[in-house]
């Protein structure tokens, strides 16, 4: 059972994309690895800025 919790590396790193010498994730692709909502990932991020 939990090895189908784990992402492989594969999949992780098609998520992240090199904009402007940064490497990134769209938040939207972020909530989808944890398995919560967008909004409910951004309200997270506000919270705990630092």
């Amino acid at each position: 059972m939990a090895d189908q919790s784990l992402l492989s590396e594969e999949t992780i790193s098609n998520k992240i994309y090199f904009i402007r010498g940064h490497k990134v994730m769209l938040d939207s692709d972020l909530a989808s690895l944890y398995d919560v909502e967008t909004k409910r990932l951004n309200e997270q991020v506000k919270r705990n800025l630092s």
